[in-house]
């Protein structure tokens, strides 16, 4: 007898009340009052779907709800509280549905030359764009491995696979989730649970605008190669080339495919770039193999894993 995948067992509702096998999903989205995190929620809405969205105002609750009445559920949270995370996660559960799709968005950018920015600023960094999404993806894990199902997508940058003069504190950051959701992708693949990094490049949002962190200036010798940087993200900033829309749609695509990517990147720019990153890297591995080589015990003899 073939065993019937968890996520296709009839639920219940709120009540106890048997229901029939869903057709829609139950999607937590964390960052959804504005950019790609209401592009992908409002994806998800309109296919159907339902979707708890958090937020970090009051008065973005009730318009995110407005979206879809009985689907779209807003919660107030701070991804940078742990308690409140799990909390915000077991109350899903328990109240909405097991959770079929967990898309970490939270956080934001931070832009600075290195020796500029102040070194809170990258603890703050770090606490919403890494801890706070390890938080929710650690919140989410036990239900959904016991379950033998579910689908984690962590919003990465192309910033987590190649690097921008003026935004070191972001890359870093998006470097960090790169190597913890990579190792997760091989760690839950057992157990039927999936891991998608998603790498946008430049969209059509906020990033870029209000919603970004800069560092004061300081420094003038970074005058004449960070200026012209800043200046023209600045300009750039409602003009980008990504429309959050078909972001939303390439989600929803990524996830009824067979084999989803464990990296998946967004946008003609961040195809560009982080090709051009990574051949970077190739070229230094190439014109210093021999040198690495070199760094071995005589004898060759490895204790492999």
């Amino acid at each position: 007898m073939r065993p019937v995948r968890a996520d296709r067992l009839p639920r219940r509702d709120w009540s106890g009340t048997r229901m029939s096998t869903p057709t829609s999903r139950t999607f937590l989205i964390t960052g959804v009052s504005s950019g790609l995190g209401r592009a992908f929620a409002t994806g998800a809405l309109e296919a159907g779907h339902v979707v708890v969205g958090t937020v970090r105002k009051d008065g973005d609750r009730a318009a995110f709800e407005a979206l879809a009445p009985g689907r779209a559920h807003a919660r107030l949270l701070d991804v940078t509280d742990d308690d409140a995370v799990f909390t915000a996660v077991r109350e899903t559960e328990e109240h909405v549905g097991p959770i079929d799709v967990l898309i970490a968005n939270a956080g934001y950018g931070y832009e600075g030359v290195f020796e500029e920015s102040p070194l809170a600023q990258l603890r703050a960094q770090f606490a919403a764009n890494v801890f706070g999404l390890a938080a929710t993806v650690q919140a989410v894990l036990p239900f959904m491995r016991r379950r033998r199902a579910g689908h984690i997508f962590a919003v990465g940058s192309m910033g987590g696979l190649m690097t921008v003069p003026g935004l070191a504190f972001y890359c870093g950051s998006k470097y960090a989730v790169e190597g913890m959701m990579e190792a997760l992708a091989k760690e839950v693949a057992p157990f039927g649970v999936r891991v998608t990094i998603l790498e946008p490049g430049s969209f059509r949002t906020d990033w870029a605008g209000r919603s970004m962190i800069r560092s004061e200036r300081s420094i003038a010798d970074y005058d004449e190669l960070f200026e012209p940087l800043r200046a023209a993200r600045q300009a750039a900033s409602g003009h980008q080339l990504g429309d959050p829309a078909k972001a939303a749609a390439a989600v929803l695509a990524v996830l009824d495919a067979p084999r989803p990517p464990v990296h998946l990147v967004l946008g003609s720019d961040a195809l560009r770039l982080v090709a051009a990153g990574r051949a970077a890297v190739e070229a230094d591995l190439r014109e210093w193999a021999e040198l690495s080589r070199s760094t071995d015990f005589p004898e060759g003899h490895q204790i492999t894993s």
